[in-house]
């Protein structure tokens, strides 16, 4: 497994070793051992979850407030998203810095966004199905939202010839100032 770094150190993208021939494919997706030493701690996931969208979908970006924080290990198994994590961790040196990679089934593709991120990703291809593992299990009254066009982040979602469809959550999601000027510790 290739490990790429990004400009933001705790994400990283990890790239398979793919073993094809024209019987199809095989890689290790997920091994404990070589994760751990890979982001230098020990991680429990205790959460899968999947999820597929049709194109333009952008669902984010989200996040789970403490003692609920997720770190999730995500990946693109159809199709393909531009998959972004944003740093909210208030103390980083890289706060309100964000990462953006596409991952897709071609590429196999797969990306560690540790705790204390926001994230999100937007459909690229006609359909695509997206799973991850996370560390802690989903808390409804501990999810956070921020707003996917925040002006201070300035994320550059790609264009990809159609409107963005948002859930209504996603849509009145507040900016990340409004946020921290309201006191709310987003990690």
């Amino acid at each position: 497994m290739q490990i790429i770094k990004t400009e933001i150190p705790d994400v990283l993208i990890l790239e398979p070793k793919v073993f094809g021939d024209d019987r199809g494919f095989f890689f290790e997706s997920f091994s404990q051992t070589k994760f751990e030493e890979t982001v230098g701690r020990k991680i429990e996931f205790v959460q899968d979850n999947h999820s597929k969208s049709v194109k333009g979908v952008l669902r984010g970006l989200h996040y789970q407030m403490e003692p609920y924080a997720q770190g999730k290990l995500v990946r693109c198994v159809v199709g393909e998203v531009f998959d972004v994590a944003v740093d909210i961790r208030q103390s980083s040196p890289t706060f309100g810095k964000w990462v953006g990679v596409f991952l897709s089934a071609e590429n196999k593709r797969q990306l560690w966004i540790p705790e204390g991120f926001a994230h999100g990703f937007l459909v690229v291809s006609k359909v695509a199905e997206f799973v991850y593992k996370t560390t802690n299990y989903y808390a409804p009254d501990k999810e956070g939202h921020v707003i996917w066009n925040d002006p201070f982040l300035g994320i550059e979602w790609p264009k990809i010839g159609c409107e963005y469809v948002l859930s209504e959550k996603d849509k009145l999601a507040p900016m990340l100032s409004e946020l921290i000027g309201g006191n709310v510790k987003c990690y």
